[in-house]
């Protein structure tokens, strides 16, 4: 495997995203071993989206790597306007090893891959979110011991977490259910990519507009915000339609008795799910996003260390089945 970026799950194949949970599983496991691997490496981190999980996860990250992390803000940059991509790109590429990039438009996140000849990854777009989608399935694969075959339920906005989570489902064999209100359906191409690539998997993707059988057996069932950071002048519109879609204890309890609660966070309690469900001994919402760091420590690996170093081939650790 050997990878030149991360910008989305699309573009990964079956062998790939088994690769970095793999991964993923040895630096959690012990990360000492790789406690050096990318000493003198600086990771720029470009947010023109704030996040708490995404900075924290990736600064730890790379420390805990033997790297370095340096924060811009949208202020220092003005992406587009004070400077454009193709500039940051050439820019960065001659003082940093790699970049890390949130902000809006997925074009962004591609176009800067395009320009710049260091690893890019997509640490949020509006389209995609794929750190996330694998932090989710790492996430499923150490509470349910497998991900092929288990029946995901997403209840809410069709938006970037839906598609990346639409995406990682087909490649690993999932069954994954969407139900959104009318209108807020996820991407047709998204869909149609993820049905397409389920098929030699084993898994599904549907799209509804029913939330009772999205989640009905689920194993895992998932939600986001309602509106996210660009959608605050349609959040009292969107807090309307989505008031159906509440994962709520009526809700929960039609999945199977043993499911899960996930979010990717931050969540807003009493509106996409109530307290007693995400406060559960049922909800793995904070090993979801501790698993964003050692995720992201995978794919930081992944990129920047060329060779597997002689730590990292020590490391030994039982694998679960995918």
């Amino acid at each position: 495997m050997s990878l030149s970026d991360f910008l989305s799950i699309r573009d990964l194949s079956v062998d790939e995203i088994k690769r970095l949970l793999d991964l993923a599983c040895q630096v959690k496991a012990n990360p000492a071993a790789c406690a050096s691997a990318l000493k003198g490496k600086t990771l720029a981190m470009i947010f023109e989206k704030p996040s708490l999980r995404t900075r924290v996860s990736f600064d730890v990250g790379m420390e805990q790597l033997g790297g370095h992390a340096l924060y811009l803000s949208p202020d220092e940059i003005r992406l587009g306007r004070r400077e454009s991509v193709h500039d940051v790109a050439k820019n960065l590429e001659r003082m940093v090893q790699a970049i890390m990039i949130r902000t809006f438009a997925h074009e962004i996140v591609v176009e800067m891959a395009e320009h710049a000849a260091i690893p890019v990854i997509n640490g949020l777009t509006d389209f995609s979110h794929p750190c996330q989608a694998l932090a989710d399935y790492l996430t499923m694969l150490e509470v349910k011991g497998r991900v092929a075959g288990l029946k995901v339920g997403f209840v809410g906005d069709g938006n970037n977490v839906a598609h990346s989570l639409m995406f990682a489902g087909a490649l690993l064999g999932a069954h994954v259910r969407v139900a959104t209100p009318p209108g807020y359906e996820p991407n047709r191409d998204a869909l149609l990519w993820a049905i397409r690539h389920s098929i030699g998997t084993g898994g599904s993707c549907i799209v509804g507009n029913d939330p009772v059988q999205a989640v009905t057996d689920a194993d895992v069932v998932y939600t986001d915000v309602w509106a996210s950071m660009g959608q605050e002048a349609e959040a009292e519109k969107r807090r309307r339609n989505f008031a159906p879609y509440q994962v709520n204890a009526a809700l929960f309890a039609r999945a199977k008795p043993n499911a899960i609660f996930m979010h990717c966070l931050p969540a807003h309690r009493s509106e996409e799910v109530t307290a007693e469900v995400i406060d559960s001994p049922r909800s793995v919402v904070f090993q979801q996003a501790e698993n964003r760091l050692h995720v992201q420590k995978a794919i930081l690996l992944e990129l920047l260390a060329k060779e597997v170093t002689e730590a990292q081939q020590v490391v030994r650790h039982e694998l679960m089945p995918l």
